[in-house]
């Protein structure tokens, strides 16, 4: 299987080019059942990435273009008379998908955005009384652009929390964007992708990442962690037990990645960023969560492994 999932990296990295750690870190993040949140600026290939991996894996694929104007209807979809039966015919929206692309999330306003919750932390939504329950497996990927664009209504805490990793893929460099301009399209290249592993292997993969083991010592270290983000002089409040649960996940599937059913502690300090992030503030920003990096690399310098 770990050939498997090397291949579907690479695959979509012939089409993001110069990402690799951000395809891996997706990939892991797709692999611990979590859902992904990618922040940088509009042209970046944040949307190619998650095309490119609902490609490679096989997963149904759907795009939700968030703007002012959506309405929860839009996302989780409605009800319409239907003449011919005289009843109501529940027509599902895109949120009912393999893979979501919540294309630049903080243009909708709070009520749209929420309207997602309930999706991504339950596996299910609730329209008009009846609970209807989402694909397996269900892969959220949020897109959104910078807090000092304009038109963007910041995401809160509580949505943000949602969120297994975020990620930002940054400028190509030089020799990925020469390569990219001598190239073919990307939207030829993509057009040419197969799946590599089935859906039943996928969710088999997923179950053997949760089957990674933890040691106690492992563990222990990752509660110094969390407690060093709840006591930080910087930090306006630390890492919730939702935190502790997502650092775990994720560095069980960057361990799976490497070939390994046990956890280390490089695992969890590779992944403890991208994890972290979104989920902490400091005391004197007034941008909505997010702490920089300087703080969690301090954290994790501070605090031993052992």
């Amino acid at each position: 299987m770990r050939d498997q999932l090397e291949a579907c990296m690479q695959a979509v990295n012939q089409i993001v080019l110069g990402k690799e750690q951000a395809v891996r870190m997706a990939t892991a993040c797709l692999l611990a059942k979590g859902h992904l949140l990618i922040e940088d600026l509009p042209g970046m290939g944040k949307t190619t990435l998650s095309h490119a991996l609902a490609q490679v894996f096989g997963l149904n694929y759907q795009r939700i273009q968030f703007t002012a104007d959506l309405l929860p209807g839009d996302i989780l979809g409605t009800s319409v008379f239907d003449r011919e039966t005289s009843q109501f015919i529940f027509h599902p929206g895109p949120v009912f998908a393999e893979l979501l692309l919540a294309d630049e999330i903080n243009r909708a306003t709070p009520k749209s955005q929420s309207a997602l919750l309930e999706a991504m932390e339950e596996g299910q939504v609730t329209i008009e009384g009846a609970t209807r329950p989402l694909p397996d497996p269900f892969f959220v990927i949020a897109t959104q652009n910078p807090a000092c664009q304009g038109g963007t209504f910041n995401l809160p805490e509580s949505q943000l929390d949602r969120f297994l990793m975020r990620l930002s893929l940054g400028y190509p460099s030089s020799s990925a964007e020469r390569e990219l301009l001598q190239g073919s399209s990307r939207r030829q290249l993509m057009d040419k992708l197969q799946p590599i592993v089935e859906r039943s292997e996928l969710i088999a993969a997923q179950q053997q990442v949760n089957d990674v083991r933890a040691s106690e010592a492992l563990v222990s270290y990752i509660l110094r962690l969390v407690e060093a983000t709840r006591i930080h002089a910087q930090l306006a409040f630390g890492l919730s037990p939702r935190g502790s649960l997502a650092l775990l996940a994720a560095a069980k599937a960057w361990a799976f990645l490497d070939g390994r059913d046990y956890v280390i502690p490089e695992d969890v300090q590779v992944v403890f960023p991208a994890v972290s992030a979104h989920r902490l503030r400091e005391q004197n920003s007034s941008t909505g969560s997010g702490s920089s990096a300087a703080v969690i690399q301090s954290i994790l310098t501070e605090v031993p492994a052992l």
